[in-house]
């Protein structure tokens, strides 16, 4: 039968249907008001949901996460690099909550749990904190499988029995859904805060973000930019290639370390050790977040309060730098394409006939037969040993490339580095545990597994055997990224398992992690390369390092282009491949301040820039800058012309050999500064605002640098320019070449073409040496002294002074430590330690102080008169014609 019509027209029967569809409508709309409202509005608070490339809405709500595309006005302003992510975590995304919190002996344990599984393969559902009030100054804590082994770096930190009683930190935990904090304790700053997005911890997909106090941020190279990090969503991949530098891409090293500057002038730093592949993304919040495809986490917060002390307790971690060979503080010339020994040796005559500075000479592969490790081309540098003598008789040295990939193709018997290292099975291993054969300079060859302590055993023997052909003074490790010139290798890769594919890629260059290098399933002592590959570089300098010691018996120096944490302890570095332009020259300069703080102060970069040609003017600017890098080295490529300065004008050679000059003259101070560097953890080139942390005009400043506290380098970075714009913070700062006094505060410089501007800082005492055209030379010549006194006429420096070759002179006992003051119208020396055996040779010969208000009458040394001008424009005191010996406290008066 019919239903009854109802009165609005409908039947009887209709009505719980339409009841029923007015609930569920009602029901989806309060749903969607939900979940909207745990969708953040704001685009800088938005936690990318979906970082592989191919995100729809879909996908994204597949994943339970929030879609919307940013505003007009704000997508109107997005730079073609910036990345606001469309799809982003809502606010109750399901995470680990805290299971248990219990105190330990070392400070806390957490154990972590979740009950829904993420859009990642293997998710670990229980986790376990482990937090550890290590020192009073830094706080470690490690998040980890605690069923299951996983890869942790293998690389030595600090071991503590106790924890810290008095720490300079706070820690607190959320514990529904999991968050951890690490805030000031003198002031409640908020330093490390994970509660802004959510943990995800799977077997190759592990991420957590941190909210940051400041946008000023620092570090995680290696890169190509400015210091002061771009959080405009800017994401910083760590995976070493060989690759040219440039902007947004991957590089040579890998230093999951940044710095930051609070609001107040403290800082902070944050180490992450782990060497898996990784994106670290930074957004606007300010915060970032890391991706890593493996291993734990495993961080340390480092309390500073300055960045000079977060430096020191940074590499109290990873380990201090090496103290080079003496002679490597001076200058070094190179080039790939030299062609022949003997051609070699007329470009270091050229530069002896126009008296310019140069103490190390080196050569590329192309010294070599057939490119192969260990060998020498018997036809054109077959003159090699004599060319070598040639330079020892000088007082030079000699440094030779020495890649880590070892020719597989000769005949057995013939390449004994080869048939040595099958024999003592030395080689990395393919996933069948065949060598993996790539392909580099050479042809197809063999990597060393240098995280193998046969290994290291097989590289010293080669390193010995070489020098007994080649006398050698350092050893130059290129192409340990490790690069290869295949996929992979020769044979390819095994593409059927999560290492060479994994579930998440990261921002990789050429989206793959066999690109460039080799692959990531191959076998090493350590873990496989999947794990290990950052550290390539690490461990092969290591080795290098030791080899050398053993070899010469002397202080080991070694260049590495590839680098991790805690390379610093093995090697120098320079910066690649850079192109030869203003811009290149530019981005060195915050190259060479990064890694300062990367514990890794003997950097520099290549002097003229490498790839294609130089001009005049550039490769004259540079050499100017390059007289400042602590590492300082002129090198191009094989199609270039020559660059060395006596292929430009006769202005030109004036200009370089003024600018290096003065950097021999400084090398007593720059020693000490890498000495301090080497017991202490100090930075030797750094930021202005190391120094002047409260002055936040500072913190954005990348075109001027200091040497150690003091020494105020301010060079041309702009082509035609004749002028710099400095900035001077408030302090006293004198010229270096007039002793006149600057006033503080932004300034333009005069900067002709012969000339690089540099200052000195009130304060400071600077141990000087008459320069020579070798340290060979320079360092039998007298000590001098500048003495730049502050407001209230007072000033302090040290020196310290060994042989400059000797392995551990420090704890030998075998130096001379001598600590200067200035005040009431006298400079006095205190000597601390009296143990370097010729420090009978060591005589002081002028002391210049700059800042004398009144015009002098006499000048004593040690109470006799003394030879002295007053410059009573610039109120400098010269003090000349003296003989003190420096092992012996003296004493220079004026008055």
């Amino acid at each position: 039968m019919k239903a009854k019509p109802n009165s609005n027209g409908g039947t009887a029967s209709s009505l719980p249907k339409l009841t029923v569809t007015l609930f569920l409508l009602v029901t989806l709309l309060s749903v969607e008001h939900t979940l909207a409202s745990q969708c953040i509005t704001q685009d800088s608070l938005r936690f990318d949901c979906y970082p592989e490339q191919g995100s729809t809405r879909q996908k994204c709500e597949d994943r339970g996460c929030c879609w919307r595309e940013p505003s007009a006005s704000v997508a109107a302003n997005l730079s073609a690099t910036t990345a606001v992510p469309y799809c982003f975590y809502p606010l109750d995304y399901p995470t680990y909550s805290v299971k248990a919190l219990v105190e330990t002996n070392f400070g806390y344990r957490a154990d972590l749990v979740r009950s829904t599984k993420t859009y990642y393969p293997k998710d670990v559902m229980h986790l376990r904190m482990d937090v550890l009030l290590e020192t009073d100054n830094w706080l470690h804590f490690k998040i980890y499988d605690p069923n299951n082994s996983r890869y942790e770096v293998p690389i030595e930190t600090p071991m503590f029995t106790n924890k810290s009683t008095s720490p300079l930190y706070t820690t607190e935990f959320g514990k529904v859904p999991f968050s951890f904090q690490v805030r000031r304790q003198a002031n409640q700053m908020l330093l490390f805060d994970t509660s802004v997005s959510n943990l995800i911890f799977t077997d190759q997909f592990i991420q957590i973000s941190t909210r940051l106090p400041s946008s000023y941020l620092y570090g995680l190279g290696e890169s190509y930019e400015s210091l002061l990090l771009d959080l405009e969503w800017k994401t910083k991949t760590m995976w070493t290639r060989d690759q040219h530098p440039g902007p947004d891409t991957n590089l040579y090293g890998a230093h999951p370390f940044y710095m930051v500057m609070e609001s107040d002038g403290n800082s902070h730093g944050v180490f992450l050790l782990n060497s898996n592949a990784m994106d670290i993304v930074l957004q606007p919040t300010p915060a970032l977040t890391y991706r890593t495809i493996g291993g734990i986490l495993d961080f340390y917060v480092f309390l500073g309060p300055t960045p000079t002390e977060v430096v020191q307790q940074y590499l109290d971690v990873i380990g201090k730098p090496f103290l080079p060979p003496y002679w490597s503080l001076g200058f070094h010339l190179c080039r790939y394409g030299y062609k022949t020994a003997n051609r070699t040796l007329e470009v270091v005559e050229r530069m002896r006939a126009a008296n310019i500075p140069q103490d190390v000479q080196w050569n590329d592969i192309d010294s070599m037969d057939g490119f192969r490790d260990f060998t020498v081309d018997p036809d054109t540098f077959s003159s090699l040993p004599s060319v070598i003598d040639n330079l020892h008789m000088h007082g030079q040295h000699y440094v030779v490339m020495l890649d880590p990939a070892i020719s597989s193709t000769q005949p057995k018997g013939t390449y004994p580095p080869f048939d040595e290292g099958v024999a003592k099975d030395v080689f990395v291993k393919n996933a069948t545990g065949d060598i993996l054969i790539g392909k580099v300079w050479p042809g197809e060859s063999a990597y060393p597994d240098f995280t193998n302590n046969v290994t290291h055993q097989w590289w010293t023997n080669q390193i010995s055997k070489f020098h007994q052909l080649v006398k050698y003074d350092g050893l130059w490790n290129d192409m340990n990224e490790p690069s290869d010139f295949v996929f992979g290798s020769v044979d390819g890769c095994p593409f059927n398992n999560t290492y060479e594919m994994p579930p998440y890629m990261p921002a990789v260059r050429g989206g793959a992690l066999q690109e460039s290098t080799i692959c990531a399933s191959a076998q090493q002592a350590w873990s496989l390369h999947y794990d290990v590959h950052n550290l390539y570089g690490y461990s092969e300098t290591m080795a290098t390092h030791m080899a050398i010691e053993q070899a010469l018996n002397k202080r080991a120096f070694v260049l590495s282009r590839s680098t991790f944490s805690g390379s610093g302890k093995y090697t120098a570095h320079w910066t690649g491949d850079i192109g030869s332009t203003w811009q290149d020259l530019y981005y060195t300069l915050p190259a060479i301040l990064n890694f300062n703080m990367f514990g890794i102060p003997m950097v520099g970069a290549d002097i003229c820039g490498f790839e294609a040609n130089t001009n005049e003017q550039l490769c004259q600017r540079w050499q100017q800058l390059g007289a400042f890098y602590p590492f300082a080295r002129n090198h191009n490529s094989l199609h270039s012309k020559d660059q060395d300065p006596t292929v430009f004008s006769k202005a030109m050679q004036d200009s370089t050999r003024k600018a290096l000059l003065i950097r021999y003259s400084l090398l007593p101070y720059l020693y000490t500064l890498l000495h301090r560097a080497h017991q202490g953890g100090y930075t030797v080139a750094r930021p202005l605002f190391f120094e002047f942390t409260k002055d936040l005009t500072t913190y954005s400043i990348d075109n001027q640098f200091l040497w150690g506290e003091s020494l105020l380098i301010s060079p041309v970075i702009v082509e035609n320019a004749t002028s710099v714009y400095a900035y001077f913070p408030n302090d006293r700062w004198y010229d270096y070449y007039t002793g006149s006094q600057v006033e503080t505060g932004w300034k333009t410089l005069h900067a002709p073409m012969d000339t690089i501007n540099l200052h000195l800082r009130g304060g400071f005492i600077l141990p000087t040496q008459e320069p020579d055209m070798t340290t060979t030379a320079s360092r039998k010549k007298k000590f001098g002294l500048i003495v730049s006194l502050s407001a209230d006429n007072k000033a302090n420096g040290e020196l310290f002074w060994d042989d400059g070759d000797t392995i551990d002179t420090f704890d030998k006992g075998l130096f001379e430590a001598i600590m200067f003051s200035a005040a009431n119208n006298s400079v006095t020396s205190s000597v601390k330690r009296d143990g370097y055996p010729d420090a009978g040779s060591m005589l002081l010969g002028n002391a210049r102080i700059l800042g004398v208000q009144g015009i002098p009458t006499k000048v004593t040394a040690n109470g006799n008169p003394v030879q002295f001008e007053y410059d009573i424009m610039n109120k400098v005191l010269n003090v000349t014609g003296m003989s003190l010996p420096m092992r012996k406290n003296f004493n220079i008066t004026w008055s």
